[in-house]
């Protein structure tokens, strides 16, 4: 670590409210045992059923040879040594191997056969958990932080891999090793069995006060590893912002001093508890030998028992808290395995806000005729409506443009049309059709939307391009960018239409990023297209060569596009100049500046 990184470390003032972390980090944690959890994980798991059976015949082969294996000593002992007989010594030296061998293969195709179940199980979930976070309403994403999606995702998900391979049938192996050895050491010795079990309730005891913090302390740690996701995706995303303020240290200091070190004291309190309760079943499981030794061997001084029944004994004592051991493990991993659970079930209840209709039919080819009829909205029932009694009548190949303050409508309009969001009074047609009756995939296929700062994906320009069209071929890639005026950048790049754009393409400026964008709304021709300030962001040489490329863009489709530039929108068909949820004034650009109102004073101001 460089010193200027060292000196980090005393930035933030303690008593500063950055230092206190928040109330509630995550979602409250339900019951140790929850239904619909369950429910969920039996659905995942039960194409596997017949390999889980046969997993489970394993694991019940393991516990019979590992409680099979001390008796086979005292066969050496009693029969085979005691009575001088090699015979018997043999048989039971060949007994022993052959359980130790069966123990093993048993184990190792459990294993194999519970890994292959784990891994394909969470394949599968992680894929149930895409396709529904890829349907969910942009307001999920305005509540839900990207670090606690990538939580549910990862985190929580390998949480329930872990206890489907190594817990789930481990707990039955467990109950069959303790039924098996308990059955056989009373049969041998009902006293010793009962000075062995001594100091059970001790343990029970013990093990209700470990799981009592151990629950809390598993909590805080998730809660913390949510928050340390969030943080961190927020910064990383952020990290512009964040070199352009001069911002680093601060947020290493709050990172190092507040989220990572709430993580480490969250995490040093569970291993506190673990440190403290493990070394005590280890104790008393030496306590319990050491009675058994004491009281066993006066037993075989006085020929009560056989010196094989004692050493059985000390060997089952061994392997008796073993699976005790392990079911404290494994109740752990399933409470962890519940409190995960939980938060990936409640990911998966998430309601899509806008669905489609039963009877939802696909929407055919589209003219573009836009209607909205008395479209109003708001976010709550009760509160201030965000559109109000909208109407508009736009005809096919209109541009629509929308200006006003921030809050005014704008871009709720454009989610509207877009059925990201319904209306709560009113309907939208769509060349005379309620956008409502036709599948969103259909309605969404026909539009295209250019954003104010558009996103690319980590790949190469030439497939950001064919993102608006799969099967585009490598000239109808190259067709649409010549049209948008894309085609020379991209040809002095290093490896032109091969070149990587970078995450979020950030290896481009924004007017490049802007023309690929078009160049992809282009392709799909789309007979709607949505403008959401695509201009804004760009300097007057790049604004020059933007608008030839909208040009091409708008050609023949309906558009809307909301503007920041007013100079941009001079050509419109139709300009709406939106104030506190209505639309105040509309016509063209010469019509409004007559009208010397509300949009004539924006044109003089920022024009």
């Amino acid at each position: 670590m460089s010193q200027q990184a060292i000196k980090l470390n005393n930035t933030l003032d303690p008593n500063s409210s950055i230092m206190k972390p928040p109330e509630q980090l995550d979602e409250a944690y339900g019951t140790l045992y929850n239904k619909d959890v369950v429910q969920t994980l039996w659905g995942m798991i039960r194409p596997y059923f017949w390999r889980i059976f046969v997993s489970l015949s394993l694991n019940l082969l393991t516990a019979l040879a590992l409680v099979a294996g001390p008796y086979f000593v005292k066969m050496a002992l009693d029969d085979g040594i005691a009575m001088n007989d090699p015979q018997q010594l043999l048989y039971a030296v060949m007994g022993y191997v052959a359980v130790a061998l069966t123990q093993w293969l048993s184990t190792y195709s459990r294993f194999y056969i519970m890994s292959r179940v784990g891994q394909s199980v969470i394949y599968d979930f992680r894929k149930r958990l895409f396709a529904h976070i890829q349907v969910l309403s942009l307001d999920f994403f305005n509540r839900f932080s990207v670090g606690r999606v990538i939580t549910r995702v990862i985190n929580d998900v390998n949480v329930m891999r872990e206890f489907i391979i190594w817990s789930m049938l481990s707990i039955f192996r467990d109950l069959f090793i303790l039924a098996g050895i308990i059955i056989v050491m009373l049969s041998m010795n009902v006293r010793l069995s009962l000075i062995s079990f001594t100091v059970i309730p001790i343990m029970i005891a013990f093990a209700v006060i470990f799981h009592a913090h151990a629950r809390k302390g598993y909590q805080k740690a998730r809660e913390a590893m949510t928050w340390v996701n969030s943080v961190l995706a927020e910064n990383i995303n952020a990290v512009r912002v964040v070199q352009s303020f001069a911002r680093e240290h601060t947020n290493y200091a709050h990172f190092n001093q507040v989220v990572n070190k709430y993580n480490l004291d969250a995490n040093m309190d569970v291993v506190k508890t673990i440190s403290w309760f493990f070394p005590a079943v280890d104790f008393l499981a030496s306590v319990a030998m050491g009675l058994v030794i004491w009281f066993g061997g006066a037993a075989a001084i006085g020929n009560d028992i056989t010196p094989g029944i004692l050493a059985a004994f000390v060997l089952y004592i061994n392997r008796f808290f073993d699976p005790i051991r392990d079911l404290t493990q494994r109740y752990d991993n399933f409470e962890r395995t519940m409190t995960s659970g939980e938060r990936v079930v409640r990911l998966l209840q998430q309601k899509v806000a806008v669905e489609d209709a039963e009877n939802a039919i696909e929407l055919a080819e589209i003219k573009g005729k836009v209607i909205f009829e008395d479209v109003s909205f708001r976010y709550e029932k009760n509160s201030d409506d965000v559109l109000s009694h909208i109407q508009l009548d736009i005809k096919p190949g209109q541009m629509v443009a929308m200006v006003g303050e921030t809050g005014a409508g704008k871009s709720t309009l454009v989610k509207l049309l877009s059925r990201f969001i319904d209306p709560v009074e009113g309907r939208i047609l769509l060349d005379d059709m309620d956008i409502r009756t036709v599948t969103q995939h259909s309605l969404r296929k026909q539009m295209g939307i250019v954003l104010q700062d558009p996103f690319l994906f980590s790949d190469n320009i030439r497939e950001n391009i064919r993102f608006g069209k799969l099967d585009a071929t490598d000239d109808e890639v190259e067709i649409a960018a010549k049209a948008v005026g894309a085609h020379d950048f991209i040809m002095n790049l290093n490896q032109g239409y091969d070149t990587a754009v970078g995450e979020g393409g950030g290896n481009l400026s924004v007017g490049q990023r802007q023309l690929i964008s078009f160049a992809r709304a282009l392709i799909a021709d789309p007979k709607i297209l949505i403008l959401d300030e695509a201009t804004s962001s760009i300097d007057a040489q790049t604004e020059i060569i933007i608008q030839k490329a909208l040009q091409v863009l708008l050609e023949g489709r309906t558009s809307f596009a909301i503007a920041h530039r007013l100079s941009t929108i001079v050509n419109a068909d139709v300009i709406l100049v939106m104030d506190h949820a209505e639309i105040i004034e509309r016509g063209t650009h010469d019509e409004l500046l007559a009208q010397n109102g509300m949009y004539a004073r924006l044109y003089e101001m920022i024009g």
